[in-house]
């Protein structure tokens, strides 16, 4: 078998995960190939994502790794035997890999976690918000209708049977763009308290009024599966997409995430009578926004 051309960012991940395993053994390439009775070049492909693993193989390496928790070493093989094929197979001759690889790793999270500073979150967008954003010329969108029935497709994990469960703290700078005008974005911020109805969906505002830091972290989402340590951090930056994983990344954006939702308006809640309302919250901001459109 040929070696990929391209490289998914869940295969990547994969092969991330077996380096660190045979680095936290002790293990240079070479012994581990050897016990296995695998070539050292053969393991680096690994390694590096650039061929597959038998399944066998891969649990005789986690054994010989010492690796014992049964849940990672199954979503391990999982990571494996997937074919990577979903609903966004379709738009690989028109987008790059970097949404089609945002889209393979929300199908398989139990939550999500997500910061936004100028922008409303995708998952959120009203078709004509997103339309406005992609015809942005500066912002240099390509396939502009394609991209566009791709967002509108993701967002179809907030239905899904056994959502995940979706946490988005939004800074206030975002609510006051005006992409598309006054109409797109009165009926955004209404689409906003719509989504806040439903059980898996908590939305927060980080005010301008908060501590500055939040403006400074740059947007981020935290995709998190069912074997938490597999969790990806997601940054969406102009030139592309980057991935995070491993502990420490993992930690310290689990943390920055906490400090932002402690410090953001209390979530947008309907259900509770504007005489309850005892302190300011994101519902509040979000309705005298309206107001003044």
């Amino acid at each position: 078998m040929g070696l990929r051309t391209t490289i998914t960012e869940r295969q990547r991940r994969l092969g991330f995960e077996l380096k660190q395993l045979r680095e936290q053994a002790g293990l240079a390439a070479g012994e581990a190939a050897d016990r296995i009775g695998m070539g050292r070049v053969r393991l680096s492909q690994i390694e590096t994502a650039k061929t597959t693993i038998l399944t066998a193989r891969l649990r005789d390496l986690c054994h010989i790794y010492g690796c014992t928790d049964r849940a990672y070493i199954e979503s391990l093989v999982a990571l494996s035997e997937s074919t990577g094929k979903g609903w966004w197979s379709a738009y690989k001759k028109h987008l790059g890999p970097g949404p089609l690889n945002l889209a393979e790793l929300e199908a398989g999270a139990v939550s999500l976690r997500m910061h936004e500073s100028m922008f409303i979150p995708g998952l959120f967008q009203t078709a004509d918000y997103a339309r406005a954003i992609f015809n942005s010329p500066k912002l240099g969108f390509e396939n502009i209708e394609e991209a566009l029935r791709f967002r509108m497709e993701r967002q179809q994990i907030l239905t899904a049977d056994n959502p995940p469960s979706v946490h988005a703290v939004v800074h206030e700078a975002a609510l006051h763009m005006r992409f598309g005008g006054t109409q797109v974005v009165r009926e955004q911020l209404l689409r906003l308290i719509e989504l806040a109805r439903m059980p898996n969906v908590t939305i927060q505002v980080y005010p301008f009024s908060a501590q500055a830091y939040a403006a400074l972290t740059g947007n981020f989402a935290h995709v998190v599966p069912s074997t938490p340590q597999l969790g990806t951090v997601v940054l969406e930056q102009a030139l592309g997409f980057s991935y995070l994983g491993g502990p420490d990344p993992l930690q310290k954006y689990a943390a920055l995430f906490d400090r932002l939702a402690e410090n953001a308006l209390a979530p947008i809640d309907v259900s509770l009578a504007p005489e309850a309302r005892s302190v300011k919250d994101s519902l509040a901001l979000i309705q005298h926004l309206l107001y003044t459109l």
